[in-house]
């Protein structure tokens, strides 16, 4: 347990990708099994431990210390793991065990704990850890390891490991289950290669490359195929001798979001599209209407009913038994016309082409697309064939200029992990009402888009003009006359009933500081209702 503690501890310290990866790598190599699969399942999301819930551990914790001085060790600290980790009393000398606990027998415990005996097990668990030991334990029920590492760079320092492409990770991994063991005995060169038995497995998608400067002049625009980029999420619809699943891009299985579509994939193949709400023969809807739907493990009748979902097809990977990854793109277009033809047309269709002439014609469609729910181009190499991971040169992105507008900070939060000691998640807000009685109000939340220089100015600005405190939440003085500029940019905009401002922004983020703007001088919720309209 406590190298898989020391493995977090040093995850969450490293700032670097590679440094990351060598860390995993490493972790791999040095522990044994079941411990070292139980850790990556943990990094993953597949490690389920279903008898302890986080709310138990304030329960917990309020029995062991006075309340108002965990609230206040945790408006500190700003880590609810990382808090209770440190203020959890230890258990007497002589109540110890003689030895510390595996990652593999801490697991066993959890999981084979019921309902009601499984704050006992963990309270156990606490008693006889260290800091850093209490800090994974409490990591691994809570499932959130807010780490720094994603999935796919967990396979990513599994191939490595192994020094096998990334690609034939992905492709065996919804067949393997916890701990993994016959993919580190291949990895080792101690086995075969774990056999592909499970039906509709995922496969690894191809990725594009944003437009860089000078990129199209080094291209023929004759040698392109043009579609229309739309704003929902890349899926892979896969259905294989009888078992139907949806995937995320980055290879996660979501069909308990969207069971009426996974219904209507009756058909044998693989095809590669972007996730979208409403109706193709009707309107597309907005990806605010889309998000009412993801990351749910279940939906209600009334959900589907009001938000259906459908999916636009950009590419056929397989077709029955057929494997199309190796065709050319244009070649792989008259496979996918053929196939979508026979689906069910309310629930797939067809990603139109674009035709364009030239560049600059190309760039004008880019700025003025013909449907708000677009946004941009994308740009796919006539002859190239479907390749895992994101080559230069065959398939390129577009998007449209990002909106800016400038908004006033009113509040800010404790930020998690390496920024819990300072004020990283800013709430900003735009003028409403008359003149003479204009108010702020809010209209965003960004925590990304500024550099750590900046991040300590607004940290430090945060500090020195505090109005009023709420838990982890600061208050910041903004009024006519005083205050912070933040030059906001976002994706889109989307109405919003949820809010006071009746507006809800797309990937918003800090594009600039204002220092040298007046708060006056910030834009006003007409200039975003505008942008609606």
């Amino acid at each position: 347990m406590n190298r898989f503690a020391e493995l977090l501890d040093r995850l969450v310290m490293m700032p670097s990708r590679n440094g990351k990866l060598t860390l995993l790598t490493d972790y791999f190599r040095s522990v044994e099994d079941p411990d070292r699969g139980l850790g990556l399942a943990a990094i993953t999301g597949d490690l389920n431990i279903a008898a302890v819930k986080p709310a138990m551990l304030r329960t917990l914790v309020m029995e062991r210390m006075d309340p108002v001085l965990f609230g206040y060790s945790y408006d500190y600290v700003g880590d609810l793991a990382e808090t209770v980790s440190l203020v959890w009393p230890d258990a007497p000398a002589h109540l110890k065990p003689n030895r510390h606990l595996t990652l593999g027998e801490t697991v066993a415990a959890l999981q084979a704990a019921s309902r009601s005996d499984g704050p006992k097990v963990l309270a156990r668990l606490l008693d006889n850890a260290g800091i850093s030991a209490r800090y994974a334990i409490i990591k691994l029920v809570t499932g959130g390891l807010r780490i720094g590492v994603s999935a796919r760079l967990a396979k990513q320092a599994l191939a490595d490991f192994g020094k096998v492409d990334v690609s034939e990770i992905e492709e065996l991994w919804h067949g393997l289950s916890p701990p993994y063991a016959e993919l580190f005995a291949w990895l080792e060169g101690k086995a075969d290669k774990p056999v592909k038995s499970a039906k509709a497995l995922f496969r690894p998608v191809m990725l594009s490359n944003p437009v860089g400067d000078g990129d199209l002049e080094k291209l023929d625009p004759a040698d392109y195929a043009a579609e229309w980029k739309w704003d929902g999420i890349r899926v892979q619809a896969v259905s294989e001798g009888g078992v139907r699943r949806l995937y995320s891009r980055t290879g996660d299985d979501i069909s308990g979001a969207f069971p009426d579509l996974v219904d209507a994939m009756n058909f044998d193949g693989v095809l590669d599209g972007e996730l979208l709400v409403g109706d193709p023969l009707k309107a597309t809807g907005t990806f605010s209407e889309l998000q009412q739907r993801l990351n749910r493990k279940a939906v209600s009748a009334k959900i589907r009913e009001q938000y259906p979902v459908f999916v636009r097809c950009y590419d056929i990977l397989q077709e029955g038994a057929e494997d199309r990854r190796a065709l050319p793109f244009i070649e792989r277009r008259g496979h996918l016309e053929a196939f979508v033809a026979a689906l069910d047309p309310s629930r797939f269709d067809l990603s139109p082409l674009a035709p364009f002439a030239n560049w600059a014609a190309l760039e004008e469609m880019r700025r003025h697309p013909p449907h708000p729910v677009i946004e941009g181009v994308m740009l796919k190499r006539r002859d190239s064939p479907y390749l895992a991971g994101r080559p230069k040169g065959p398939w390129f992105k577009w998007k449209r200029d990002p909106h800016t507008v400038d908004a006033v900070l009113m509040y800010a939060q404790r930020g998690h992990g390496k920024r819990s000691s300072f004020y990283s998640d800013y709430t900003f807000g735009v003028w409403t009402g008359p003149e003479g009685a204009e108010e702020l109000v809010p209209v965003g939340k960004a925590y990304f888009g500024f550099t750590d220089e900046e991040l300590r100015q607004i940290d430090k600005f945060v500090r020195d003009n505090t109005i009023e405190r709420f838990g982890p939440v600061r208050s910041v003085r903004a009024d006519r006359s005083h205050g912070l500029v933040l030059e906001i940019a976002f994706e889109g905009l989307n109405r919003s009933t949820r809010h006071k401002s009746g507006v809800a922004m797309r990937f918003p983020r800090i594009s600039r500081l204002r220092w040298d703007k007046p708060t006056h001088e910030a834009d006003r919720i007409e200039t975003l209702q505008a942008l609606l309209d």
